[in-house]
């Protein structure tokens, strides 16, 4: 391993402004590297009426009130708004933040949303992914400063360029997703980062058929950052973590079911809870604000390794609710 990075991904429901404002400056302040939130605008967990907040919009908001904490969204929705528009939004939070912001995108996956506001969907998640091959392709262009032209079924650019360029001269992008056909095609052609979520054993995999892409399009694995997510309750006991989580999910309106896995001093061990809860880590190990959401760690581990050759890993903190790609 080279390095450690850490992150926290605060989710965006069944909170108020004044908690997401006041975290998001602690979280600068304790020398996080990165900070994310959601793209959804009807809450994925529990009632999908209940508040949350939109996603672009509070990154704005967090740039002007941090000052080194890297800033995007975990993940963009595709489908939500035109490419040419998305690098609009990155550049301009880049300015904003001083040349902080992280490109997340995915393909978007939650269809009650979607059909509520009147936004297409697709007819299968294969024409999302090719959607979303297509628009990072041009998103990765216009934050290059190069000119676009366009056209296909979905999007349509005539000779389209951007000013003023991003702060960055890279902006990063992230893509969300593990898909082994297409998804880590697009991801081997475009993506700085790449997240997924699940058991080392399939990520392993997943790095793997990574590779394969990579070098069917002449690109080296290792200019990819991999992020890693993991759902995390850190407290200094386990009655105490499994508390906070279970008061995390009643805040969102989720029944608390399923198991729980509890990990000391570098071993794990499943757990069932009596009352049931949605399966997750959790730590006793050292203390974490009340306020903190989804733990984001990222790490980064030797680019000679044969199964993950750059890893970041991400964790969730604790106000709201779950996250998918």
């Amino acid at each position: 391993m080279t390095d450690l990075k850490l992150g926290i991904l605060l989710w965006s429901q069944a909170t108020e402004w004044r908690p997401m404002l006041e975290t998001a400056r602690r979280l600068d302040k304790l020398g996080y590297d990165h900070l994310w939130t959601w793209d959804h605008i009807y809450a994925i967990f529990g009632d999908p009426s209940q508040p949350i907040f939109e996603g672009w919009s509070v990154l704005c908001a967090w740039a002007a009130v941090t000052e080194r904490v890297r800033l995007g969204l975990l993940v963009g929705a595709n489908t939500f708004r035109n490419p040419g528009l998305v690098a609009k939004q990155a550049a301009t939070l880049d300015h904003i933040s001083g040349g902080r912001a992280i490109e997340g995108i995915g393909a978007a996956w939650f269809e009650l949303e979607h059909q509520a506001h009147g936004l297409e969907f697709g007819r299968s998640p294969g024409q999302r992914l090719d959607w979303l091959d297509q628009s990072v392709g041009v998103i990765r262009q216009l934050l290059d400063g190069k000119e676009v032209t366009h056209h296909s079924e979905k999007y349509d650019f005539e000779r389209l360029v951007h000013h003023p360029l991003p702060v960055q001269p890279h902006l990063p992008i992230m893509i969300g997703g593990s898909g082994e056909k297409k998804t880590l095609r697009t991801v081997a052609k475009y993506a700085d980062m790449w997240n997924g979520m699940g058991p080392l054993d399939m990520m392993a995999h997943k790095v793997d058929v990574l590779k394969q892409h990579c070098a069917d399009v002449g690109r080296d694995v290792n200019e990819i950052e991999f992020t890693l997510g993991v759902k995390l309750t850190i407290r200094d006991s386990e009655a105490e973590a499994v508390r906070v989580w279970k008061a995390a999910m009643e805040a969102n309106r989720t029944p608390c079911r399923g198991s729980i896995r509890t990990a000391r001093s570098g071993t794990a061990r499943r757990n069932r809870s009596p009352s049931g809860c949605d399966r997750t880590w959790i730590s006793a190990s050292e203390p974490s604000s009340q306020n903190s959401r989804r733990l984001t760690t990222r790490r980064r581990s030797s680019a000679s390794s044969a199964r993950s050759s750059r890893w970041s890993i991400l964790a969730e903190g604790r106000r709201s609710n779950r996250e998918q790609h």
